[in-house]
């Protein structure tokens, strides 16, 4: 038995309130936007002195020029770069497959060529 009484009782812990009573959970999401403001337009930031901004899930340069090229024009070169990559690996799946092809071809007339000259040798003794 302990000399101080009982050394752990914790205390009990207080009610829970209830959920909130405020009615805003019950607006929807463009009432809400206006009550609340939550309109924050489009996102923008400064990274090492270069302004970007957010627009259609992508950062772009805020001031469209960046280094002369277009924003736009860039993102259009990286799609079609993306678009000539895909290109070229089917070119190469089609030069390997034709590489396949010639290879398969070249073993079949060897194969016919050592017959047809067994087949001239068989002959030739039988004359």
């Amino acid at each position: 038995m302990p000399l101080f009484g009982n050394t752990f009782s914790p205390k009990k812990t207080p009610p829970r309130k209830s959920a909130s009573l405020s009615n805003l959970q019950n607006l929807d999401r463009s009432t809400r936007e206006v009550e609340l403001g939550l309109g924050y337009g489009t996102l923008t930031m400064n990274l090492a002195g270069q302004n970007l901004k957010f627009e259609n899930g992508h950062w772009v340069t805020e001031t469209r020029v960046s280094e002369g090229v277009d924003q736009r024009e860039a993102q259009r070169l990286r799609k079609r770069n993306q678009q000539l990559k895909e290109e070229n690996n089917i070119l190469q799946l089609k030069v390997d497959i034709l590489l396949d092809m010639f290879s398969e071809t070249t073993a079949e007339f060897q194969i016919m060529k050592k017959e047809l000259d067994e087949l001239k040798r068989v002959n030739r003794r039988r004359k």
